[in-house]
């Protein structure tokens, strides 16, 4: 099917826009907001303030990348959830508005789905193998953690899932606990390559079936901390390293034990991974690895993918297109927006 849609997705604190045309994604813009940095964390308000300032501009450039005027496409796109509500709110106004103004048709996408399908991105100079379904995606990112079996484009299950924290959470609170600036899972990943990952244990959460939990651990590497910092004041500074090498050893661990038995259970020969925590080096460097020790076929998007971004949106929204699964102008933003709830809908 011949089509173009504007994708839009504003979950967070990226504004982003991509223009994607025949399964092809012709563009995919960032506009990334700094501001949240020195607060340590995102707020909601100043993020849904800078979507609004954002988003135009962004809408312009990737129409402009993508050589495409506003008459050419077909369709919008947009993030519906999950997310901070404010910023989704953005997103899904202006997606409305631009629907209603040009007479084209209005796609919701939730933000776990795109991910789930970000190593099926395709542009006219990356052309990857894609996952063949079945397959069990691993999504980890700041608010998620869930194994996910994926039958089809829009037929997906949960199967594991964390119970309290994501480990993108993890990541974050303990680089706060080392005194690294947010977001702190890069600087941690960055450290880890220089230190040690056997120099510090720490508790892992015994949970049955293929769920997580992760509040366990973070109050295991506090209360660890406290105790080495009461002996020595300088005991982080002079073990940063080795501390980030066993902290990211540790929840990486955790994250494929419950995904090698997810894996064993459902036999599935594919394997691939979504969400920001999917940039982290040893989490992709331990996959590959097990892949190529199982003979499963691994697939491992791009770092740009991994992050928040439209073009993961604009594939989800093609595919939903296809199979005319298009929304009204009642459509709205949910903060709270499970994978569960959102295919449940597509067969109503």
């Amino acid at each position: 099917m011949k089509t173009t849609i504007l994708a839009i997705e504003s979950s967070c604190d990226d504004t982003s826009a991509a223009v994607i045309h025949n399964g092809i994604v012709k563009s995919n813009c960032i506009a990334s907001q700094k501001i949240h940095e020195r607060y340590g964390g995102v707020v909601p308000e100043l993020a849904s303030r800078s979507h609004q300032q954002n988003i135009v501009p962004v809408v312009h450039q990737a129409l402009s990348d993508a050589g495409t005027s506003i008459s050419d496409i077909d369709a919008v796109a947009c993030t519906v959830g999950p997310g901070l509500l404010g910023s989704l709110l953005v997103g899904v106004s202006f997606a409305k508005g631009f629907a209603l103004a040009h007479e084209c048709k209005l796609i919701g996408v939730n933000h776990l789905h795109a991910h789930v399908l970000a190593s099926f991105i395709e542009t006219e100079t990356y052309k990857p193998p894609k996952p063949q379904f079945p397959f069990i995606c691993l999504l980890v990112s700041g608010g998620n953690t869930q194994i996910i079996l994926a039958h089809d484009y829009n037929r997906m299950e949960i199967i594991g899932a964390t119970i309290d924290d994501a480990a993108g959470e993890a990541f974050d609170k303990c680089a706060k606990l080392l005194g690294l600036p947010y977001p702190g899972g890069p600087h941690i990943d960055r450290l880890a390559q220089q230190g040690n990952p056997y120099a510090f244990a720490f508790n892992k959460p015994q949970i049955a079936g293929y769920d997580y939990s992760f509040s366990g651990f973070k109050t295991s590497v506090l209360y660890f901390l406290q105790k080495e910092i009461a002996k020595n004041p300088d005991f982080i500074q002079q073990n940063l390293s080795d501390l980030c090498a066993s902290i990211q050893h540790c929840i990486v661990e955790m994250l494929m034990h419950k995904l090698r038995k997810a894996v064993k259970k459902t036999g599935v020969k594919h394997l691939t991974i979504g969400g920001g925590v999917a940039a982290n080096s040893g989490l992709r460097n331990t996959i590959q690895a097990f892949g190529e020790q199982n003979a499963i076929a691994t697939y491992l998007p791009p770092l740009v993918y991994t992050t928040d971004n439209a073009a993961m949106i604009a594939v989800a929204a093609y595919h939903k297109y296809i199979e005319k699964r298009v929304c009204s102008q009642t459509m709205k933003p949910q903060a709270r927006y499970s994978l569960d709830k959102y295919f449940r809908e597509f067969d109503n």
